[in-house]
């Protein structure tokens, strides 16, 4: 299942964050065990951390979101699941993921957003969504690819996810 959005501005990306959680929130409705791997590409800029702070603000979280660039990782409890948000620019070598125990976070009740997870390969979990986002003028375009059974119950329930 893929999907291509267009988000002429910010208040799109927030949208759709927005919306990719109330759709993961039901999808733990029904599968309350599920461990959930949302893989964000995107150059520099490209609205990745937006997109996550937009996801954590619709599920309810009031704290400052911060960007994991310099802490590698930063999470977040809500109240179905834990939320951890990966960025991997700063690794050199892939090892670098098991070496810090990174696999375990991916566990039941976890939903797993990682930035520049192409640095982290092969070692890295299976993805459930890879989400592309590219600069298009002053707006973005999203890619959307379910990867997985639970990804494709995801993307089903996101009201643009049918067009």
């Amino acid at each position: 299942m893929d999907v291509t959005l267009n988000l002429p501005n910010p208040r799109a990306t927030d949208a759709l964050g927005s919306e990719l959680a109330q759709a993961v929130h039901q999808l733990y409705t029904n599968h309350p065990e599920a461990s959930i791997s949302i893989r964000l590409y995107g150059d520099l800029g490209a609205g990745k951390t937006s997109l996550v702070r937009a996801f954590l603000r619709s599920a309810g979280v009031t704290d400052p979101v911060k960007s994991p660039t310099f802490s590698l990782v930063e999470s977040y409890p809500l109240s179905f699941a834990t939320v951890h948000h990966f960025d991997f620019y700063r690794f050199e070598d892939p090892i670098e993921f098991e070496e810090a125990g990174f696999r375990d976070y991916f566990r039941e009740r976890a939903i797993c957003f990682t930035e520049w997870t192409q640095k982290a390969e092969p070692y890295i979990p299976a993805a459930d969504i890879r989400l592309v986002l590219e600069h298009a003028g002053f707006g973005r375009t999203l890619q959307i690819k379910a990867m997985s059974l639970f990804g494709k119950e995801i993307v089903a329930c996101i009201p643009h996810g049918e067009n």
